[in-house]
């Protein structure tokens, strides 16, 4: 029973919980053991809550049932938010040492969504320091480990989220991005990861509500039908996030199926050679192109003559206008010279680089974000979608921070070889991670999706074709290869 529920999609988990095919205790107890023989070997999953607890708040959520009172769609579901979000009354360290013993008095808005729906909160998912980075690893929990081989790298920084999906240990999760961090995981973990446009899933409480545009809180899952459920519970607009849309969540409730004959997609690759793509990465998406004309799509390989963008001008903003932020964000712990010794390299050159920086800077990475965004009106006038690989790179070893030469090019800083993740995050446009096959080795890879602004439901449509189609999304990782490589407890 075990194996059954934990495997079950969230679609078919909520269905059983709401008919009372299968209490609460009994969803809890499943995913508890599944924690317990997963996690040591992956480490997932951080700041655990006790088993005795969760099992009474399953037991009211069972009572809560037997009474008529059904909370939402996770109802019964055991959640563990991203270690970068907000949750009330429990461990939010950012993966910093800094916030080790910090406890929110308040949930972030989409955490509030989520508890109001009826998740359990058994834990935390886990993230680099301040989610800084494509590689989970902190000094507070440790490295998270692939799911399908834990000598591998999770990818970042919504690691955690996606290696607990990928091994059973949640039905769904979520995560944030800003440069891949949903998307550059998902295609790692062989999962769906949506960065959906700005503004669908509200972003805050914070501090600040009008400059912060480019971290998005988004929704990971195994299937698109699951990941359409979840996303009913997280988007939608609230007055807290002044930024955010009015968008209706039962949007996600319509039919995913649909005729794609004559869809045009332009298959950017690799942009003529300027992303410098591993030969194996550009081979498994290639193919998948033939996957997407069987659906009787039009494929074009696109370059720089039809974008008509230098892509130099998109890393040069988002260096800019990220450094600008955390140098915001971060500061006050950069000031205090005690704080400052906790924070790890790659936090002190982003706020460094963001203190040197000028107005002028600030204002001129906008306006190249912002052509950027002008050309895509042009470009979706030519194509339905826009598709780029998931990752340079297949994932690399886990013992690196990061890989410092892909394809024979080096890597001048540590989040270059995330850099074709950023078309999508400069145009706050929807982007979807999608399974996209193996290599020899059997690690993952994904592909995005990207589609013109606030055409989410359209993108999940897409990815939910090609998924059918392909099945890639429904092999799993094997427990047994975690074991065998030894990295238990590593």
């Amino acid at each position: 029973m075990t194996t059954e529920i934990t495997n079950a999609s969230a679609v078919t988990l909520a269905g059983l919980i709401k008919s009372r095919a299968v209490s609460c205790r009994e969803v809890m107890v499943a995913f508890l053991r599944q924690i317990e023989l997963c996690n040591p070997h992956l480490n997932a999953i951080v700041s655990m809550r006790d088993a005795e607890i969760l099992l009474d708040e399953a037991d009211e959520k069972d009572r809560q049932l037997s009474m008529g009172n059904y909370s939402g769609l996770l109802h019964g579901f055991p959640q563990a938010p991203k270690d970068t979000s907000a949750v009330r009354g429990m461990a939010s360290t950012y993966g910093s040492p800094l916030l080790k013993d910090c406890i929110p008095a308040e949930d972030a808005i989409f955490v509030g969504r989520m508890r109001s729906a009826g998740a359990i909160f058994v834990g935390r998912t886990n993230a680099p320091e301040f989610g800084l980075g494509g590689q989970t690893y902190n000094s507070v929990f440790g490295t998270t480990f692939n799911a399908y081989d834990p000598t591998k790298t999770a990818g970042g920084s919504s690691g955690g989220a996606a290696v607990a999906l990928a091994s059973r240990m949640l039905p769904v999760a979520d995560g944030s991005d800003m440069m891949g961090s949903l998307r550059t995981p998902a295609a790692f973990n062989n999962v769906f990861g949506f960065r959906p446009s700005r503004g669908v899933i509200p972003f805050g409480p914070a501090p600040e509500l009008y400059f912060q545009q480019l971290i998005v809180d988004g929704a990971m899952a195994r299937n698109i039908p699951d990941l359409a459920v979840f996303l009913q519970v997280m988007a939608g607009h609230d007055a807290r996030a002044p930024l955010s849309l009015h968008t209706d969540p039962h949007a996600y409730a319509s039919k995913l199926e649909r005729d794609f004959k004559g869809t045009r997609i332009g298959w950017i690759r690799d942009w003529d050679g300027y992303f410098p793509v591993e030969r194996d990465v550009l081979e498994t998406c290639d193919k998948s192109m033939r996957i997407f004309e069987s659906l009787g799509c039009i494929v074009e390989t696109v370059g720089r003559d039809e974008l008509q963008f230098d892509p130099a001008r998109l890393w040069s903003s988002i260096l800019v206008l990220r450094n600008f932020l955390i140098a915001g964000m971060l500061g006050a712990h950069y000031s205090d010279p005690e704080s400052r010794q906790r924070l790890k390299p790659e936090a002190i050159w982003e706020i460094e680089h963001g203190l040197a920086l000028s107005g002028c800077d600030v204002y001129r990475a906008s306006l190249d974000r912002s052509e950027w965004y002008t050309r895509l009106l042009k470009i979706f006038t030519r194509f339905d979608y826009l598709i780029l690989p998931g990752a340079l790179t297949f994932p690399f070893a886990a013992s690196l921070h990061w890989p410092r030469e892909v394809a024979g090019r080096s890597m001048d800083t540590y989040h270059r070889w995330i850099e074709l993740t950023i078309p999508a995050t400069l145009a706050g446009l929807p982007a979807m991670s999608v399974p996209v096959g193996f290599n020899d080795e059997g690690l993952p890879m994904g592909i995005q999706i990207l589609g013109p602004v606030e055409k989410d439901f359209s993108v999940m449509q897409l990815a939910h074709q090609f998924d059918i189609a392909t099945g890639y999304s429904r092999k799993c990782p094997s427990l047994s290869g975690a074991v065998d490589r030894g990295v238990a407890g590593s």
